[in-house]
């Protein structure tokens, strides 16, 4: 009896007690592995952009993630069959058709799915709230010379020869810097063009407090761990 039946004898007609661990560790990778993710994510886009396709209901990660960690989990539990080859998850299903195991694995492989499609889609509303952001930046330099505060997004700066300031409480000691309205809206495109040519995702602006009690304007990212100070 080879390995494959071996472990069907032991599990058929019960759930499979690697199933949970299994689910967990698949979750976890993709997870960790969203950098990576939106790199293929971006290749294919790029693509099929080319091609005129669309790539939204595409499964970029999901069955290398389910092939490497079921890999690693054979390796503690010698018990467990070898199911992928170069044929990938179709030649798993095709192992696995008369197994209880099936379904566990079909069950696993769409909650992945989902996760990768929650994954892009908060990566693309992070691009469009970034657009959107540059965009009211630039539209409001050019209709008023004013700039929109990149902590709150909803106010403009009052930008002088003394402080920047806003409404929702952002405020800097300026004086002697030379700052400008235009020296500020050079400095933050600059940073956010800064960060997007190392990184796709979404930096943050928030303020930071010195030892003299002074403050920064700090644009950073957790995904990519950039940090730069704007003023």
């Amino acid at each position: 009896m080879d390995a494959s039946q071996r472990h069907r004898s032991l599990y058929k007609g019960t759930t499979p007690p690697w199933k949970e661990t299994y689910r967990k560790r698949c979750v976890d990778r993709l997870k960790n592995s969203r950098s990576r993710l939106l790199d293929k994510y971006r290749q294919t886009g790029e693509t099929e952009g080319r091609d005129g396709g669309s790539r939204g209901s595409q499964c970029l990660l999901v069955q290398e993630v389910m092939e490497e960690e079921w890999n690693a989990l054979q390796l503690s539990n010698r018990g467990l069959p070898s199911l992928w080859n170069k044929d990938g998850i179709g030649e798993t299903y095709s192992v696995l058709k008369e197994y209880d195991e099936l379904t566990v694995f079909e069950e696993i492989q769409q909650e992945l799915m989902s996760q990768e499609l929650s994954i892009i889609e908060e990566f693309e509303r992070g691009l469009q709230m970034e657009e959107q952001y540059l965009n009211s930046v630039v539209e409001g330099m050019q209709a008023e010379k004013e700039i929109i505060c990149p902590i709150c997004h909803a106010n403009n700066l009052t930008v002088n020869s003394h402080f920047t300031s806003c409404l929702c409480g952002l405020y800097i000691n300026t004086q002697t810097r030379g700052v400008t309205p235009e020296l500020l809206q050079c400095v933050l495109e600059s940073r956010v063009m800064e960060h997007m040519e190392a990184c796709l995702h979404n930096p943050v602006f928030s303020m930071a407090s010195n030892m003299d009690g002074s403050s920064n304007l700090m644009i950073s990212c957790k995904v990519c761990d950039y940090l730069s100070v704007v003023l």
